[in-house]
């Protein structure tokens, strides 16, 4: 069974750098593993179109360049969706759209295995994690599941109302704060940087901390990163392929058709945007 390097880097409290991809072009993958810099891939599979024979091509690139695979899923999916990604070699789930303890509960069922003490519903599979046929349902199997770091998303208003109980759930790793779904609970949709909004960040964040789980930060743009530095946040995802690939288009298009039509002789400067999901 494949190290999960992901797991060991919370294991040893160290920091982790992660991005985000919502194509399932493999290739993407081994350029994150050029860089150098990045730990894990999130597959944001929550918003992108996908098929079963995608994950196991992400879970080849992703073994190639020693990265841990983490794969975003949304309610309707989560004990599907993270079977199959863990099967073709995904180690870390990010659950989205939680409310409730249950929920909680059901997320952590979703990638343990079905054995006493775990609390799992995941039995023996014929799937690229374990060789297809080599170490299907043998103790490492087992102990890769328990080894599957598992994220999740606090991003609704019932989560937010009982968040000490939910983060008390016993196999939670990692807690990312949603302020786009969080707003948008409290009838104030768009407005991320509402009192209220940022107020349930700082106490999702501290609140993990004090429960010795590693809390997450989005980020488009890393010059946004301090505040949550002195927080003692040490976990990052930076970047989403498709707002890169839009925002040189929109920049170096706006630029090219300025000097076609016999205006400004040089690009503009790239505009900062900020947003986090």
């Amino acid at each position: 069974m494949r190290p999960n390097r992901l797991r060991a880097l919370l294991n040893a409290d160290q920091p982790t750098l992660g991005t985000h991809l919502l194509s399932t072009w493999p290739t993407l993958v081994e350029l994150v593993g050029f860089a150098g810099a990045y730990d894990y891939v999130e597959f944001t599979a929550e918003y992108a179109p996908f098929g079963m024979a995608d994950l196991d091509n992400l879970g080849r690139a992703l073994e190639l360049k020693n990265l841990t695979g983490m794969i975003k899923i949304e309610q309707t999916q989560w004990t599907h969706q993270a079977m199959r990604a863990i099967g073709s070699g995904f180690q870390s789930i990010l659950f989205a759209d939680l409310r409730t303890v249950e929920d909680a509960h059901a997320c952590v069922a979703a990638v343990r295995a079905e054995t006493p003490g775990t609390g799992g519903r995941l039995g023996v599979g014929m799937r690229r994690d374990v060789g297809t046929v080599m170490e299907g349902g043998s103790p490492a199997y087992v102990e890769a599941l328990n080894d599957v770091v598992i994220a999740i998303m606090v991003e609704k208003r019932e989560c937010v109302e009982d968040l000490d109980n939910i983060l008390s759930v016993k196999g939670i790793d990692m807690v990312q704060f949603g302020s786009s779904d969080y707003s948008m609970s409290l009838g104030l949709t768009g407005q991320r940087n509402h009192p209220d909004v940022k107020s349930a960040e700082r106490k999702t964040i501290e609140m993990a901390l004090k429960k010795g789980l590693h809390p997450r930060i989005e980020l488009a743009n890393i010059k946004d990163a301090a505040p949550y530095l002195e927080m003692g946040v040490k976990h990052f995802c930076i970047g989403w392929d498709v707002r890169i690939l839009h925002e040189w288009w929109r920049v170096n298009g706006e630029g090219m058709r300025a000097m076609l039509e016999g205006g400004a002789t040089k690009a503009p400067a790239q505009k900062e945007r900020v947003g986090t999901y």
